[in-house]
């Protein structure tokens, strides 16, 4: 239960740090208008003002407790039933094998309570118009997506109720080893960074791990999150893809192998301090919630 909470804690700082960057780097993998980051955010700042980085933004804030709760807490359970399973006790070390198997499994869960969240917030996050209409003007826009609970129903009004699974696919490939990657990566860090024996988390050291795992985790994730991106927003107009393949090779053909690592640096920039935050904050609370149950 300590895992669960400490995620979901942890999971919420993380929003809210690295949101700004992400509203960027989904509007640079769906939409061609931009000739670059700095780009992407002057006309962002231009059209939309200090809001329009956080398009969407309490969705995920309200639902990645959730997902990071299931996620942290899968992951220890699963590995705590591993090492059971394998070497019947809890109180042997983990081989790597075991934390790669458990972050794999963790992902997979995950995705089934992130999909309608983060279509919702990718359709708001690519959704584009003024922040200041001019009065007097004839030209009146009017947004399709008015928030986060309008475009849910909306989706499944004109989608169907799968409509809120639209890249699934694309998003198991992305997070299964990506968070696999994520959970081994920090073990590994950790473990040189942190003096062995330590009872209290060396917080420089759970800083960069944390940091540093969440930049190799978001590397490898990189291609499906273009695909996954797209896949979500494809539909908003008129429906170009057929499913992952023909969105890889479409989209491959049109804008070459480039295009799959378009937003690799931000994903980076974002995801060190995110990932610090999100794991400085699992060990915190996760050392005090069992201070006080002991």
């Amino acid at each position: 239960m300590a895992d669960f909470v400490a995620g979901s804690v942890g999971g919420a700082f993380g929003v809210v740090v690295g949101y700004p960057l992400d509203t960027i780097k989904v509007r640079i993998q769906t939409q061609r208008s931009y000739n670059g980051v700095w780009h992407c955010i002057h006309s962002t700042y231009k059209m939309e003002k200090i809001p329009g980085f956080f398009k969407g933004m309490s969705m995920p804030v309200s639902t990645v407790s959730i997902s990071s709760s299931i996620l942290f807490g899968t992951y220890r359970n699963c590995l705590h039933n591993i090492c059971k399973l394998r070497y019947g006790s809890l109180e042997v070390k983990p081989s790597k094998l075991d934390i790669f198997a458990s972050g794999y499994a963790a992902g997979a869960v995950q995705v089934l309570v992130t999909s309608p969240a983060d279509v919702a917030k990718v359709r708001l996050q690519t959704q584009i118009h003024p922040h200041h209409l001019i009065e007097g003007s004839s030209l009146v826009y009017k947004p399709k997506y008015l928030g986060p609970v309008h475009c849910l129903t909306t989706i499944i009004r004109e989608e169907g109720f799968l409509g809120l699974y639209k890249g699934c696919s694309a998003l198991m490939c992305r997070d299964c080893p990506s968070f696999a990657t994520y959970f081994l990566s920090y073990a590994v860090l950790r473990e040189w960074l942190v003096p062995v024996g330590h009872n209290a988390p060396e917080a420089v050291g759970v800083l960069l791990s944390g940091g540093f795992a969440g930049m190799l985790a978001w590397t490898l994730a990189t291609p499906m999150d273009v695909i996954k991106a797209r896949l979500q927003v494809d539909g908003l107009t008129q429906r170009k893809y057929r499913g992952v393949v023909h969105c890889i090779t479409k989209s491959v053909q049109q804008e070459g192998l480039r295009v799959l690592f378009k937003g690799v640096g931000l994903n980076c920039l974002r995801a060190f301090p995110v990932n610090m935050v999100v794991f400085f904050t699992y060990e915190v609370i996760l050392k005090l919630t069992k201070r006080l149950t002991t």
